[in-house]
């Protein structure tokens, strides 16, 4: 999916692609859909509209599973899925409606740095 500057998810996804150039995906999603709202690839193996319906599930499951365990005024912040030679981060809105899908290869970028930046441009989709 290609986006456009004039929503805030294209708005994120463009800041996002600025203060991480090396990223290999983007996609800001909507999580009652799974669809992505804006995405960006570098990768011709990763398409982040395809990984936004799964990951949504991902989300939900752990929503789920928090609410079986009556983890009562607990809200997901972010979800980490390292892998042998990427990241995949999952950092959620606010109101828990919307996530921020991020692929960065774990050689080339500071975890504590991808956050900040996920953690700085969330803001906009409140």
């Amino acid at each position: 999916m290609a986006y456009t500057l004039n929503n805030p998810a294209g708005k994120v996804v463009d800041g996002i692609i600025k203060d991480l150039s090396n990223l290999l995906a983007v996609a800001v999603v909507d999580i009652n859909s799974g669809m992505s709202l804006a995405s960006h690839s570098n990768s011709p193996t990763i398409n982040p509209d395809t990984a936004a319906a799964y990951n949504t599930e991902v989300v939900k499951q752990k929503q789920k599973a928090m609410s079986a365990l009556k983890l009562q005024g607990e809200t997901i912040d972010d979800i980490l899925v390292t892998m042998s030679n990427q990241l995949h981060l999952l950092k959620l809105t606010d109101a828990g409606t919307k996530f921020i899908y991020l692929v960065v290869n774990a050689r080339d970028t500071n975890l504590a740095i991808a956050r900040e930046v996920l953690r700085s441009h969330v803001a906009q989709l409140n």
